[in-house]
């Protein structure tokens, strides 16, 4: 018995197939080009959108879209291999209608509309809401690194430029030093090097010095902590027990399927003080009123904790059991709402940005005082209330209410005669803390698994965000299909 032969290669065929015929009702391929098509690129502003009557007409925006989100939902992100599987992947052929632009126009599409992708992303946030995929009730909040374009070599802070400022001193020194020796031998050929190689090197050194110091006067000059010189905006962080050049991205997710609500890509190492950002932007896009925010205690802010109750959000931070005092207006309650305490306990500072001011669990008000130079940041405090208190809490480790801005600002006070506070507890449910892990962790997972996107191909802030809107578009299609099917997502679209 034989095996199972395939066809002849050469065999004419007076019928021949049709590439429509290579792609089955429920590949995904069929979902991301009816998807793209139901999109209204002009009114989102993207490039191209609208053609010219003269000139070489330009590749579709449609088409280009298409082919990236197939892309980024199968581990294929780089122009060039984009361009390349337009040539090869049947799938590809029959999204494209067998186009195949070249790698540059590949690539300039993502880069010319990076400031519009996201719009794209929060169209299909709301069909999923049409499906019922979100639940509305729970969003949990985390970060995560993704490497940069930018190594760490190519990164510095004032430390790393301080030593290699002294290292070359000690090599210029050394040069000198050699040069010296060469004058006064008897001979040149008993030198290593001659005079005049000796002084190239050292003009080289300096000259390499000089842009060291410069690095360290502009940062010091900005205000920065460091310096990227592949990407200026990426920064040295930790990430997975060793530091790498990288971007934190923040990420709201949806309880009920694990699907992204929402994102923002900082160059921020830490998480403090994303929570209500994040936390009020996902409420907006779900178009809710109050949901619950879990996050872990790298969250940990009463400010935040603030600014997320006054927006009608109930925060659960991992280990954060403390009191803080809320603004409340005059028609909710009067200068009696607020409990003071006397005992030592462990509270939060709360900042109140249009006042200038900070609340202090005791219900005290605290005033910008010292301004340190270090960390550009105003220390919070009320000679007359701090001295009686117990509670300490300007001598913690919680400071967050040491704001940072420019020091012109900090002697501005608005008046808080008229301000109204509230004390309030907040505690984290442990059932939702723990079910928060397994929720946030899993988009960022598939991400850079599955996905293989856990480095970036584009530079810069606005560029990095374009580039995770296709990242976080694809991981939610596919997270769609996953749980609806192909066919029924693709009845959603057309109705």
């Amino acid at each position: 018995m034989g095996y199972v032969e395939g066809a002849d290669r050469n065999q004419i065929l007076l019928l021949p197939e049709s590439v429509e015929e290579y792609i089955s009702a429920e590949n995904p391929v069929r979902v991301i080009d009816a998807y793209v098509d139901s999109l209204d690129l002009r009114e989102m502003n993207f490039s191209k959108s609208e053609t010219k009557s003269t000139g070489r007409p330009p590749y579709s925006p449609h088409d280009l879209l298409k082919l990236y989100v197939y892309g980024y939902m199968n581990k294929v992100r780089s122009s060039r291999r984009l361009e390349a599987e337009t040539k090869r992947n049947l799938e590809v052929i029959w999204l494209m209608k067998k186009l195949s632009p070249d790698h540059k126009t590949i690539a300039r599409f993502r880069h010319d509309n990076a400031m519009v992708l996201k719009e794209v992303f929060r169209d299909f946030v709301k069909l999923c809401m049409k499906l019922n995929l979100y639940g509305k009730e729970l969003v949990a909040i985390d970060g995560s690194k993704f490497r940069a374009v930018n190594s760490k070599d190519r990164n510095f802070n004032q430390e790393k430029l301080r030593e290699r400022i002294a290292r070359l001193d000690t090599r210029i020194a050394e040069y000198i030093s050699e040069l010296d020796a060469a004058d006064n031998a008897e001979a040149v050929s008993e030198q290593a090097k001659t005079s005049d190689e000796i002084k190239d090197l050292v003009a080289e050194l300096k000259t390499r010095r000089q842009t060291y110091q410069s690095y360290m006067d502009e940062l010091k000059e900005n205000g920065e902590t460091q310096k990227s010189l592949t990407d200026p905006d990426s920064r040295r962080m930790m990430s997975n027990g060793k530091t790498e050049v990288c971007y934190n991205v923040q990420s709201a997710v949806d309880s009920k399927n694990r699907m992204i609500v929402d994102f923002d890509v900082t160059n921020s190492a830490q998480d403090h003080h994303y929570l209500s950002s994040m936390a009020i932007s996902s409420a907006d896009a779900l178009g809710v009123e109050s949901i619950k925010a879990a996050a872990d205690n790298g969250y940990a802010s009463g400010t935040d904790a603030a600014v997320c109750l006054m927006n009608g959000i109930i925060p659960h931070i991992a280990g954060m059991d403390s009191d803080i005092c809320l603004p409340v207006a005059s028609e909710d309650g009067n200068a009696d709402t607020v409990q003071k305490i006397t005992k030592q306990h462990n509270g939060r500072c709360v900042y109140l940005a249009d006042r200038n001011i900070a609340i202090c669990p005791m219900g005290n008000i605290l005033y910008p005082g010292s301004y340190k130079k270090r960390n550009s940041s105003a220390r919070f405090y009320n000679g007359k209330a701090c001295a009686a208190c117990l509670c300490k809490c300007t001598e913690s480790r919680y400071k967050d209410f040491e704001i940072r801005m420019p020091k012109s600002a900090f002697s501005k006070v608005y008046n808080d005669k008229d301000l109204i506070i509230k004390q309030v507890r907040v505690t984290a449910n442990k059932d939702i803390i723990r079910k928060r892990k397994t929720i946030v962790e899993h988009p960022f997972g598939t991400i850079k698994r599955s996905m293989d996107a856990g480095y970036l191909l584009t530079k810069r802030l606005p560029n990095v965000a374009g580039e995770f809107s296709i990242t976080f578009l694809a991981y939610n299609i596919k997270r769609a299909i996953n749980i609806l099917g192909s066919k029924r997502l693709l009845e959603a679209i057309k109705t």
